[in-house]
């Protein structure tokens, strides 16, 4: 007999690459498995998981307007909709597990599959546990964790440690490879500060880089690649027409990030999940500038889980146009400093979470 998984939530990429890092981890310890996935109707599930090979469902289902109430009747009549939809698909496919791994879809889901007697396991990706997943923990019968402590949001019984699924060909090219100088076109003798906000950019930490060009043109042991976003592109080009001189490559999209990874000294990076597993297990000195604008401010504590082992900077938001560039040169010249973030980083890795993932829902099999 086939056994079939469900596998439900998204919204961002930080929710949708863990899910088929799952999927692929359980096709190959199970290769001849059925999985489906459940998505939202309208967000990048619906593109990503068909073009990873897996099918997807979409529901209707939305977050709450927290500006206008008004709309919330809406989103109310389209979650009741939405778990109706879940019901249905739950009944047709009759998956052996349920997986949720945060986002939208995968309330109503888990819901109607913890209804039908569907066990089900959560993936939380932070270090401040999301509302959908602490609603969903009470019938839960495993929650894969990144971090220690979070006892405090979910029932410790519960709770495995297996880190977060990260992208494996960032690990397939060795550290300061000529390739990956060629590439960019830049220097081998000279530092490397990789800048990254994520697909879309990150206004703050783009404004800082702006405010901070003059400095940056000064540090001739300095080399700068610079990923706007797609929103950012045309103000840091605009900003660096008179900075031709200093190695300083913009782009809205690096193709390549384990090219770029391979040659960066120092990382500058909002604190999403996914971004600071990578992180930890390419060993990166690390300046990490929380997102103010995410649910529960958890990236700020992300980040906070870090700092507290001395395995990376922070800089608040409001305070990143003053002080990001200045820290980043001060921190890219301290040798000491630099390995101490290295080393320590490295300890909060964990290796091979997809298959340790995979292994707890076969568990339940």
């Amino acid at each position: 007999m086939k056994h079939k998984f469900l596998i439900s939530g998204g919204g961002t990429g930080g929710h949708i690459f863990p899910a088929i890092s799952i999927a692929n981890a359980l096709k190959k310890q199970v290769p001849d498995a059925e999985i489906l996935f459940v998505g939202a109707l309208g967000r990048m599930e619906m593109e990503r998981v068909p073009a990873a090979g897996y099918p997807i469902e979409g529901l209707p289902v939305s977050g709450l307007d927290r500006k206008n109430m008004l709309r919330n009747i809406n989103v109310l009549w389209n979650l009741g909709r939405s778990l109706l939809l879940a019901r249905k698909i739950i009944k047709r496919f009759k998956p052996d597990v349920a997986i949720g791994v945060g986002g939208y879809a995968s309330a109503p889901t888990l819901r109607a599959a913890s209804a039908f007697g569907v066990p089900t396991v959560l993936q939380e990706q932070n270090s401040y546990a999301g509302v959908t997943n602490k609603l969903l923990a009470k019938k839960a019968k495993r929650i894969c964790v990144a971090y220690e402590g979070m006892e405090k949001f979910f029932p410790k019984e519960k709770i495995v440690l297996t880190g977060n699924p990260v992208r494996q060909d960032l690990f397939s090219i060795a550290p300061k490879t000529s390739e990956a100088y060629n590439f960019f076109n830049l220097d081998p003798k000279k530092k490397t500060i990789l800048v990254v906000g994520g697909s879309l950019g990150a206004r703050t930490i783009n404004q800082s880089i702006i405010a901070g060009l003059n400095k940056l043109a000064k540090s001739d042991d300095v080399q700068v690649i610079w990923q706007t976003g797609k929103f950012y592109i045309k103000d840091a080009r605009k900003a660096t027409e008179c900075h031709t001189t200093i190695g300083l490559l913009v782009t809205d999209f690096v193709s390549r990030m384990d090219l770029a990874y391979s040659i960066a000294d120092l990382v500058v990076s909002r604190a999403g999940a996914s971004s600071i597993s990578e992180l930890c297990l390419l060993a990166k000195p690390v300046i990490l500038v929380p997102s103010p604008n995410v649910a529960e401010d958890h990236q700020t504590q992300n980040a906070l889980a870090l700092v507290r082992k001395d395995a990376a900077v922070m800089i608040k938001d409001v305070d990143a146009k003053e002080q990001l560039v200045d820290k980043a040169l001060e921190l890219i010249n301290n040798e000491a400093e630099l390995k101490k973030l290295s080393d320590n980083i490295l300890k909060m890795a964990e290796k091979d979470s997809a298959d340790r993932i995979a292994n707890e829902i076969l568990k339940l099999i």
